[in-house]
């Protein structure tokens, strides 16, 4: 054992990290390091909707288009399209009108995409015919298969996906959306649920149903018909719903035994974007790989003025992607997330409120930098205004806090004055966020800065700026809701505030603790009902809820992607839509539809007003906080521009993993005189041991 000890600090010698927790022949390899803290419940196209799943989807599918990583305002780009969408307006007998026909004589809008030739999907075992083949149960996982292979990307595979929109086995959250727009979507996917149902053990072959506003023109060009006049269609476009299918996959995961060993689009995607998912263990990392067939994209040439001299065009006319890798680890817990990432082994990393104070020095002009002790490591600081809501949603079918009379307006009211976001921002996010006045968050076309944009249940205007009504008002309002001192004046009943969660976790608990306190200070109790986020989506899905937080990222950047939240026939429970709330009034249904399709202008802001008062005047959300983004990164990773809209942003990162390589090994010296020290009073103690026993053998 003195032998053991001895060698110990020896061994230290050879310049290993002993606390490295990756591999060690990662090093020197172009690979990039970050998190993830949830697994992602989706990874097929037509299901995902979620920030954590974007995060993989994006880098893994290639959706017709994308916007530009470096230019502002955000703007649409080709992506897997050679050009722009062409788009042809066409009247109800669908003869051509001119591009600046009027909105009303514009029954249809097709739009024709050709794609880029030559475009390959990552190598797969779909794609040998031979492994449909196989026996049930011969294969466990994919790399079980031999053979892999890869066929050219062609326009009948971006058809197909949009008719997955639809498909009676999958949930996806934009069919009802979808529905009113692409023609024929909606019979269409009446036809799939009729042949699903008569034949519940075959496989539904997509193709042998044709959809009408779908048409793939040849191997490289299809068109999608719309109904009306629908600007926003092109954001769409940009996301994965939209990204090629080969039906290959779809039939191979059809396979008997596949969805026993989660060998599914949901666990194992199979996309043509710069990488693909090599490995998939969401208890522990998640790793991307790129795809050897990616050749479609270079960095961009160009940008805003200020990117050249910061260097963000050092790389242009460089194939994408620039990492080879991107290796996800799962940290549930933002101290050790931390810690890694002080240590070299992440890249980049967000701030948590216990970090904030560690990491960013604010200046008396509230501008903030990194601190000194962050400078000193080369860490730089990002900052963005995102085009974010955070909200507390009131479930509107609840009997409570639901609906549109008198009482719950005034119960919701209360509840809105009652919930201090301000505090909340200054609490737990250092300051990194604004309370919102509305769905809408700023740089969106609608919001209004100042008074103008006040909402004047829940806040006076105070020297043009938002001033929280006092609790005396809450309270004034709980009362002529039925609920005096928060007790029900029929039942003579505490009222109980049931609310759902995603929040677990020691580090959530002052966050819940504080929720509480809003609510005690207007007599009400809140049961506090915490849970993951799968589990939270089924309780959304299901209308299981009484008050709920949730937050949305701008799909694209239009006030239509806000409202829509909010829009009746967008009902999560009776549509399956992404109105959580469940919130449905006429008026504002009939603004929404009004305003959605028109261009900016005054007449749109008008109307957008209207609409807010409406949302104002029924509080169907407590309308939160609009956050602000801080992200640091290290020194060696370099082509970082936050980009609220560009979920595909990694591709464009590059790693200088010599200069990485050496900061760790500088930074994570291990502190050897503890163990010198040790084996040599261990030392010591064995010789005055040996002396002992011997004397006492020589006495004897």
């Amino acid at each position: 054992m003195l032998l053991i000890l001895l060698l110990v600090p020896l061994a230290a010698c050879d310049g290993g990290l002993w606390n490295n927790p990756y591999p060690a022949s990662d090093e020197g390899k172009s690979i990039l390091y970050t998190a993830f803290t949830e697994r992602p419940k989706h990874l097929d196209p037509a299901q995902a909707y979620s920030e954590n799943e974007y995060e993989f989807l994006a880098h893994i599918y290639s959706p017709p288009l994308q916007y530009h990583y470096l230019k502002r305002p955000y703007q649409l780009v080709p992506l897997a399209a050679d050009a722009l969408p062409t788009v042809t307006y066409l009247d109800s007998n669908r003869q051509p009108l001119p591009d600046k026909a009027e909105p009303e004589r514009i029954a249809y809008s097709v739009y024709e995409i050709h794609i880029r030739p030559g475009m390959r999907y990552q190598p797969h075992p779909a794609f040998i015919p031979a492994n449909h083949l196989l026996k049930p149960g011969s294969a466990a996982t994919l790399g079980d298969f031999a053979q892999t292979g890869t066929r050219e990307v062609t326009a009948a595979d971006y058809a197909y996906q949009i008719k997955r929109l639809v498909h009676p086995q999958l949930h996806t959250p934009i069919a009802g959306v979808m529905s009113e727009y692409i023609v024929g979507l909606k019979d269409y996917a009446a036809a799939l649920q009729a042949a699903a149902k008569a034949h519940p053990d075959e496989f539904l072959d997509l193709n042998q149903y044709p959809l009408p506003g779908v048409e793939a023109v040849d191997v490289s060009t299809y068109r999608i018909t719309i109904h009306g006049k629908y600007p926003q269609f092109a954001y769409w476009l940009a996301m994965p719903f939209f990204s090629p299918m080969p039906q290959e996959a779809e039939r191979f995961y059809a396979l008997p035994g596949m969805k026993e060993r989660n060998l599914t689009l949901d666990w194992w995607p199979v996309g043509s974007g710069p990488y693909y998912l090599s490995q998939n263990d969401p208890n522990r990392r998640m790793v991307l790989t790129k795809n050897p067939y990616y050749d479609s994209e270079n960095y961009p040439s160009e940008g805003e003025a200020g990117d050249a001299a910061a260097g963000l065009l050092a790389d242009a006319g460089k194939p994408l992607p620039l990492v080879d890798s991107i290796v996800f680890s799962l940290e549930k817990e933002t101290i050790p997330y931390w810690n890694k990432f002080l240590q070299g082994f992440y890249d980049a990393s967000g701030i948590s409120s216990d970090s904030f104070d560690q990491a960013v020095s604010v200046g008396v002009s509230g501008e903030a930098t990194v601190s000194e002790a962050m400078r000193a490591q080369g860490i730089v600081l990002n900052t963005s205004v995102s085009t974010s809501t955070m909200y507390t949603g009131f479930n509107m079918l609840d009997p409570v806090t639901g609906g549109n009379s008198e009482r719950a307006r005034k119960l919701r009211r209360a509840i809105a004055i009652a919930m201090d976001f301000e505090e909340f921002v200054s609490i737990f996010a250092n300051g990194r966020g604004i309370s919102a006045q509305s769905p809408i968050p700023p740089g969106i076309f609608g919001h209004r800065d100042g008074c103008e944009g006040i909402n004047r249940y829940v806040y006076d205007c105070v020297r043009d700026l938002p001033v929280r009504k006092p609790i005396a008002e809450a309270k004034r309002l709980l009362a002529e809701a039925g609920y005096p001192g928060g007790v029900d004046a029929k039942t003579r009943q505490p009222l109980v505030i049931h609310f759902d969660t995603t929040s677990t976790g020691m580090g959530n608990k002052s966050r819940l603790d504080w929720l509480r306190k809003q609510f005690e200070k207007i007599g009400v109790q809140l049961d506090v009902r915490s849970t993951d986020y799968n589990r939270f989506q089924d309780k959304i899905r299901r209308g299981d809820t009484q008050m709920y937080f949730f937050g949305w990222n701008a799909d694209y950047p239009d006030p239509e992607n806000f409202f829509f939240l909010l829009h009746g026939p967008q009902g999560k429970v009776k549509f399956s839509g992404e109105n959580a709330s469940n919130y449905s009034e006429p008026e504002f249904d009939r603004l929404f539809e009004q305003m959605k399709n028109m261009d900016n202008s005054p007449a749109r802001q008008a109307i957008i007003d209207r609409m807010l008062e409406i949302l104002r005047r029924d509080s169907p959300w407590l309308w939160g906080y609009h956050p602000k983004n801080y992200v640091l990164q290290h020194g060696w990773l370099h082509n970082i521009k936050p980009n609220i809209m560009a979920n595909n942003r990694l591709k464009y990162w590059r790693v200088d993993a010599a200069q990485r390589d050496r900061l760790r090994r500088e930074w994570n010296q291990p502190v050897l005189w503890p163990l010198w020290a040790g084996s040599g009073l261990l030392l010591l103690f064995g010789v005055w041991m040996w002396r002992v026993l011997r004397k006492r053998e020589e006495a004897r």
